[in-house]
């Protein structure tokens, strides 16, 4: 489990609106084969409500437990994902919205850490829950805090070993501040932020690495020092050459090239700081038309499975961190 580097994958996908992206065993085999390759040691992957539970009491877990299987076979390790709302236990029909019972979403999660505890020891609460475009009833993270403490408590209840992660903050010191400010403190082992740069700016790495630090001197402020820091999103997309697509949100779109060095930037410079234990990035492989934009190239590797230059810099990145452990072994 010491290996620190992780990727955010969306290996349950196979719906119309991500374009079947994995809509066969074959495909997850293929997948895994170059992520093992790479030298992941950890995917962050959704265990959406809707797929598990699309009617109240009724559970359909298929498709799950043969990519945990596949998974904890190629020992890779699972970041899961208890995520999203459901049409019947909801306020309104949209999958971002908050369950209108927090008891609903704790049975949901319970029965999944349940269904997986000997093979899963990681979750994370929701994702991304301080912003509007995946919680929508922004209140400051007051409803939030609730639903995590009621699903830790719960899941402590199932597996005491278990670690929870808040769901991965995406919008800066104002988030984590709003965590502890709210009481959550006793009721997430690992804090999980996000956090993007563009490697067009120049020494955007320098603000990466920033980050980092200034969430350890607000977790130190809080009586917290003693838990580690996951950065379960971080990334770039790396568009080929001659390519028209739409820039991603913060700009210009990054080429092939300069998205491979700034995996190097990232992971060489984050790793150094101690408390940052996992960096996974986002994603390894590319998506087909759903964002629309450059988010679609976020991959280490293309929609056909091609390597990108991405997929050697992690490569090479992974390796290093092995030999240098291996060094000190």
């Amino acid at each position: 489990m010491n290996n620190p580097f992780g990727v955010l994958e969306f290996l349950h996908w196979n719906h119309p609106w991500n374009n079947y992206k994995y809509s066969s065993p074959a495909h997850w085999q293929k997948v895994i084969k170059l992520m093992k390759e790479a030298g992941v040691g950890w995917v962050r992957m959704d265990f959406l409500w809707q797929d598990i539970e699309p009617k109240e009491g009724k559970s359909v877990f298929d498709k799950y437990d043969q990519v945990v299987d596949l998974l904890n076979k190629n020992k890779i390790h699972i970041l899961g994902i208890l995520n999203y709302g459901v049409e019947w236990a909801g306020d309104s029909k949209k999958w971002n919205c908050p369950p209108k019972d927090n008891n609903l979403f704790v049975k949901y999660a319970v029965r999944v850490i349940r269904r997986y505890k000997d093979k899963i020891k990681h979750w994370e609460v929701w994702n991304e829950p301080d912003s509007g475009v995946y919680w929508s009833a922004q209140d400051g993270l007051k409803s939030y805090c609730a639903l995590l403490k009621s699903v830790y408590i719960a899941a402590k209840k199932v597996d005491p070993d278990c670690k929870i992660l808040n769901g991965g903050l995406a919008n800066g010191s104002n988030s984590i501040n709003n965590l502890y400010a709210n009481g959550a403190r006793k009721y997430f082992d690992i804090l999980n932020l996000h956090f993007f740069e563009t490697p067009l700016h120049k020494g955007g790495i320098k603000g990466v690495s920033a980050y980092t630090k200034l969430a350890r001197k607000i977790m130190v402020r809080n009586g917290d020092g003693n838990k580690k820091i996951w950065l379960t999103e971080t990334g770039c997309p790396g568009v080929k050459r001659g390519l028209k697509t739409g820039n991603w949100w913060i700009g210009k779109n990054p080429s092939e090239r300069e998205q491979a060095s700034w995996v190097r930037k990232v992971y060489t410079e984050l790793l150094k700081n101690k408390n940052v234990e996992k960096v996974f990035w986002a994603f390894f492989r590319d998506c087909s038309g759903h964002w629309d934009n450059g988010v679609d190239y976020f991959g280490l590797v293309r929609w056909d499975y091609s390597r990108k230059p991405a997929f050697k810099a992690y490569k090479e990145c992974f390796n290093k961190w092995k030999k240098g452990k291996n060094a000190k072994n």
